[in-house]
């Protein structure tokens, strides 16, 4: 058995145990005595520390493999003189896809109206929810460049580390025969880290299981239903968005086959659901785009970790969709112009609001006080929000990935050849080459 398919099976079998235990826990059919066992020793203790550990594990590949990674491809790239051109390709591609992303949203609330006859009971198990407050719009693009390089690294300030990365990775590449020693440790470097990941991979099924599995037991089917409309409509965006609108600008800018991308990406979208962190999953996402979509390290090692800060296509979605519903709870009408202003802040906001601690809910209260829409809508949709998180961030890795491919092959730095193998199984360890991924 492969490890995508282990991958697939830990995901299916964990959120049938967490349904189940869910369902025992509110039914109490085995008894209290058995069920409190059950939420001790499985649901909150085997199964939630074994998925803190895998989590712990990727977060802690993050910040050493962004970093190696990019000053070995910012090398390079220095030398062309392509750091410029390539930044501008992908900034603008991700505002791109966010403006679409939220304009579907839009289109699709006002078509089913999901804010229509719900009622204010679905607000009173978050009705202690406030709001954080959104920080200046001066104080985040200052906090972009690092005062402190080591302190950026610790706090795993992905915005940072990029700028910090392409600055030494420049530096390097301008320095000679000292520079080229240097380089060439980097780049062995980040052939060790890339094993590194590898190695976690192989443990990669249980944890995806122990996550899914405490995740449906605290959660179970029972919160959808109240806002079942408003769920139905984020969860139709992002899956429109993911399937439809990737595919038609994958091949309208680069010619490629969606349908090869979407299938090697699978098990990355898996460790996305399951983690609900971009972040967590970069060191997944950073090896297939290169290993099994056949992206130069120089530009994945770039539009990756980019996009796992500033891609915020599925949080724009939940935006578009949570914005119509909670103007329509609270009977206010925004008009086209409020959607406009909807569709400007939230892809503004995207990067804007990069790094910040519960990015989705401050870019929606931003996103709401733009509009003149009451705060106190965010705790309607919060109960939901858990579940749309896990599925807007296999989203957004996904378009990590479109991104990332559109660019290389703008570039001249794709290998199609590697990008239409069929011959592939998962992110796993390649023994004669060192590296991670099948070919």
């Amino acid at each position: 058995m492969g490890l995508t398919t282990k991958i697939l099976v830990g995901m299916i079998a964990g959120i049938i145990l967490g349904v189940l235990f869910n369902f025992l826990n509110s039914s109490q059919l085995l008894g209290a005595g058995v069920t409190n066992a059950i939420n001790l020793y499985l649901t909150e203790g085997l199964f939630d520390i074994i998925g803190r550990i895998f989590i712990a594990s990727l977060k802690l590949m993050v910040v050493p493999l962004v970093l190696v990674s990019l000053i070995s491809g910012a090398c390079a790239l220095s030398e062309g003189s392509r750091i410029g051109p390539l930044a501008g390709k992908t900034v603008l591609l991700y505002m791109l896809t966010t403006a679409v992303a939220i304009t579907l949203a839009l289109c699709l609330a006002l078509v089913f109206q999901p804010g229509i006859g719900v009622n204010e009971a679905a607000a009173a198990a978050s009705s202690t929810f406030q709001p954080k407050e959104s920080p200046p719009l001066s104080d985040v693009l200052v906090n972009i460049f690092p005062t402190n390089p080591v302190a950026a690294m610790a706090e795993g300030n992905m915005l940072q580390i990029i700028v910090f990365a392409l600055l030494m990775g420049y530096a390097i590449s301008r320095c000679g025969e000292p520079g080229q020693r240097i380089a060439a440790f980097f780049n062995d470097l980040n052939t060790v880290v890339l094993r590194m990941v590898g190695v976690l991979m192989v443990f990669a099924p249980y944890g995806v299981f122990a996550l899914l599995a405490k995740t449906f037991a605290d959660l179970g089917f029972g919160g959808l239903l109240q806002l079942g409309k408003y769920f139905l409509v984020v969860l139709g965006a992002l899956l429109l968005h993911a399937l439809g609108v990737y595919s038609i600008l994958l091949k309208l800018l680069s010619g490629l086959n969606p349908l090869e991308l979407l299938k090697k990406m699978r098990s990355t979208m898996v460790f996305a659901f399951s983690t609900a962190s971009s972040a967590a999953t970069i060191p997944v996402t950073l090896s297939t785009v290169e290993k099994r979509l056949g992206v130069d390290n120089k530009v994945a090692a770039f539009t990756v970790p980019l996009g796992a800060t500033i891609n915020m296509d599925g949080t724009a979605i939940m935006q578009g969709v949570a914005t119509v519903f909670i103007a329509q709870f609270f009977g206010v009408e925004i008009g086209l112009t409020g959607y406009l202003t909807v569709i400007i802040t939230a892809t503004l906001a995207s990067i804007g609001t990069a790094g910040v601690p519960g990015v989705g809910l401050i870019m929606l209260g931003m996103v709401l006080q733009q509009v003149g829409l009451p705060l106190e809508g965010i705790a309607i949709v919060i109960g939901v929000d858990r579940l749309l998180d896990m599925v807007r961030t296999a989203v957004n890795i996904t378009g990590d990935a479109v991104v990332s491919s559109v660019v290389a092959k703008s570039e001249g730095a794709l290998d199609e050849e590697t990008y239409y193998d069929s011959n592939y199984d998962s992110v796993s360890i390649n023994d004669s080459q060192n590296t991670i991924g099948a070919h």
